[in-house]
């Protein structure tokens, strides 16, 4: 079940509190528990964030994480599949990989589960693209259905087996349909 918070609090507060699991996010001033990842949820996540990695990882193009806070215009969301450019990957002072993303993710990916509210997660992926996100996907297992948000343009509804998804412009290398990404829920 998804919990909120009963009073508003600052996002420098709600950074300050220990992490949960499932995360919450901070949106419109409240703490919300995202709901617990089900079956097809985290086999999907899985799947895509290694394939992702397979095409954008050896060549230095971007890098996919999932489950990775992102904290930007005044929200801190956990994205289920956060993809970054290659150069806007935050680093710390010896050159590893920063545990803190101050920054929106170049793609952004969510994968509906049964309890969550579509609006919601619509409403993380506008935040995103309102701040320079490059597209975002809501994934919805139970209609076999995704929903594409290109930046300033109208969201495109993706169902059949044979359409080809788009992908951010900087990933080249990248090709899925509708029914590959389905069928890695087969066993």
């Amino acid at each position: 079940m998804v919990q909120v918070s009963q009073k508003a609090i600052a996002l420098e507060e709600f950074l300050k509190l220990p992490e949960t699991k499932p995360a919450s996010e901070y949106i419109n001033g409240q703490a919300i528990q995202k709901p617990m990842p089900q079956g097809k949820h985290s086999k999907l996540q899985g799947k895509l964030v290694t394939a992702i990695n397979q095409a954008v990882e050896e060549p230095k193009i971007g890098l996919a994480f999932p489950e990775l806070r992102c904290t930007f215009g005044g929200r801190s969301i956990v994205p289920d599949i956060s993809v970054f450019a290659w150069n806007r990957i935050p680093v710390d002072a010896t050159g590893d990989i920063a545990n803190v993303f101050p920054i929106y993710p170049d793609w952004t990916i969510e994968i509906l589960s049964p309890e969550q509210s579509p609006t919601k997660v619509t409403g993380n992926i506008l935040h995103c693209l309102k701040q320079g996100c490059q597209m975002g996907w809501l994934i919805d297992p139970s209609d076999r259905s995704i929903l594409i948000f290109p930046p300033k343009q109208q969201p495109e509804l993706m169902q059949e087996s044979e359409d080809i998804l788009p992908i951010p412009h900087f990933i080249t290398n990248l090709h899925l349909t509708v029914g590959d990404l389905f069928s890695w829920l087969k066993l």
